[in-house]
């Protein structure tokens, strides 16, 4: 494999953690440049000059069963910095003759680690003695390697942060990369700029400029479709590739009759008339609730979705010919709940309809140029490309549309309740200057009726979920709180204006143990 040798970089290696894109976020964030490889992949005749620090990502494997894993030993005996992160930090002491063993208690979640010493990776990080710390371990480190100090230790892991200077080695047990680590980003930084002695050099400029000629190197000449849905993802992608092949990308836009009200004359409006995108539009409505009559299994509905959104675009391929590319916005949260991103062992969630949810054989190669990308990075890059704020500031939207906002069957009926509901909600979100205070909101339709009264009559109809939540990059998330005042208001504005929902409910679980959708 070949790594890029223009920048100075930290060196990621995965080893299948689902926080491996958020070390490599946070590494952005501190405006340095980063590099993800599967430890699969990586050989030491790969490392070069470029690479002023490597850091060793947790995953679910076990040290201690060698034919789970592979990795080159001699990767971390040139005389570059490591900080080896959970599992990383496990298989840094096993390489360096220390012990691995299954802890007799496990960690998962908030613990306090009490400072022992001070070290250039810790500078500043603990504020007090002690500090909350995420862990996530079943395994620990049972004995020190040669020339190893213990520089912190939590209840259950003596060698909670750990430190060869001479070397330049560090382990840590714990994940500084999530914003449950308290801190966690200066650790971060510490061991880049400190002891790395790496320089700023990224920015959302060069990310643009990276990503235009990723997909000018990928596409080439050819002429490329991209699945334009009027989301965020999707608009940023269209952008994109507009500024990198101009008139070589067809933009497809299809009506699957799950989207939200009014939303098809939007996006014509924007792409077609005010960015001059060379754009398609496709109302297939009937084509859609007609595959989706009477399926009920949410990953069947994905699935379904997921394969005639292909075939409809391979239709338009072959009417315009030559098409080689189809272009999407799958976002990195999108990849980890769906698969493996570097093809180790990581739990599947649910079927994105943009990765789980296409065809095995598919006539037209994928361009994902935000697949390694967090939602408040798309829109950061969206706005260097000139993008409007409206667009930007979208509140995220599935591919499936509706379809999973519908548990049960879908009908045409349940459809056009819930975008009245949807529309209700999202609309007294703007009203009350409280849209831009929340990641994302929608109104959901569940399959169960319950009985109410209105005026002197009886009423059997269904119940309307409400879901409200923030967040920082989609991977964690939490419920917002409204004021009474505005609950009470948005209920009574639905049950009283749309006929065939009765009752209102709010969806108070975070992420996790629920994903943000319900299917």
């Amino acid at each position: 494999m070949s790594l890029d040798r223009s920048l100075s970089k930290i060196l990621i290696i995965d080893f299948g953690s689902q926080f491996t894109q958020l070390i490599a976020r946070r590494i952005r964030e501190l405006g340095v440049f980063s590099e993800i490889v599967s430890h699969k992949k990586i050989k030491n005749n790969d490392i070069n000059h470029s690479i002023r620090g490597i850091i060793l990502s947790g995953g679910p494997l076990n040290v201690y069963e060698i034919n789970k894993y592979s990795f080159d030993k001699r990767i971390i005996e040139n005389s570059i910095p490591v900080l080896g992160i959970c599992f990383g930090h496990q298989i840094l002491s096993k390489l360096n003759g220390g012990k691995v063993k299954q802890s007799k208690h496990r960690e998962f979640g908030l613990a306090n680690i009490i400072r022992k010493k001070d070290c250039l990776l810790t500078k500043n990080f603990f504020k007090t003695k002690k500090v909350k710390v995420w862990m996530s371990h079943a395994d620990q480190v049972s004995k020190l390697p040669k020339n190893f100090k213990v520089v912190a230790s939590s209840q259950n892991s003596k060698f909670a942060i750990v430190e060869n200077k001479s070397k330049k080695f560090y382990g840590v047990q714990f994940h500084p990369e999530v914003t449950h680590t308290e801190n966690g980003k200066k650790l971060i930084s510490n061991f880049i700029f400190l002891i790395c002695k790496i320089k700023r050099n990224w920015s959302s400029k060069d990310q643009k400029k990276k990503l235009i000629n990723d997909v000018k190197k990928q596409v080439g000449g050819n002429k490329v479709l991209c699945a334009l849905s009027g989301g965020v993802d999707s608009s940023v992608v269209a952008q994109l590739l507009n500024k990198a092949i101009g008139k070589k990308l067809y933009c497809i836009f299809v009506n699957t009759g799950l989207l939200r009200k009014n939303e098809e004359k939007q996006v014509v409006e924007t792409f077609k008339k005010k960015l001059k995108i060379n754009l398609i539009y496709v109302n297939a409505e009937k084509e859609f609730i007609k595959k989706l009559t009477n399926v009920s299994d949410p990953e069947k509905k994905r699935k379904i979705i997921g394969n005639l959104f292909i075939k409809i675009f391979e239709r338009y391929a072959k009417r315009i010919k030559d098409v080689k590319f189809l272009a999407q916005g799958t976002l990195y949260p999108d990849l980890i709940e769906s698969k493996s991103v570097t093809g180790s062992q990581t739990s599947k969630i649910k079927s994105h309809h943009n990765v789980g949810g296409l065809p095995k054989k598919m006539k037209l190669q994928l361009v994902e140029p935000l697949k390694f990308l967090f939602k408040d990075e798309v829109r950061k890059l969206g706005l260097e490309l000139n993008l409007s704020k409206e667009i930007i500031s979208r509140h995220p939207f599935p591919g499936p549309g509706l379809a999973i906002r519908m548990p049960g069957i879908i009908t045409k009926e349940k459809i056009n309740i819930l975008k009245e509901a949807d529309h209700y909600f999202i609309k007294a979100l703007k009203d009350y200057g409280l849209y831009h205070k929340i990641w994302q909101a929608y109104a959901a339709l569940l399959p169960v009726k319950t009985v109410g009264v209105m005026g002197d009559n009886r009423t059997y109809e269904y119940l309307c979920l409400l879901r409200a939540i923030t967040s920082e990059d989609g991977m964690t998330a939490d419920f917002f709180e409204f004021k009474k005042s505005f609950s009470q208001m948005i209920s009574n504005k639905i049950v009283n204006s749309i006929r065939g929902i009765n009752r209102v409910v709010y969806d108070i679980t975070s992420k996790p143990p629920s994903t943000i959708e319900l299917e």
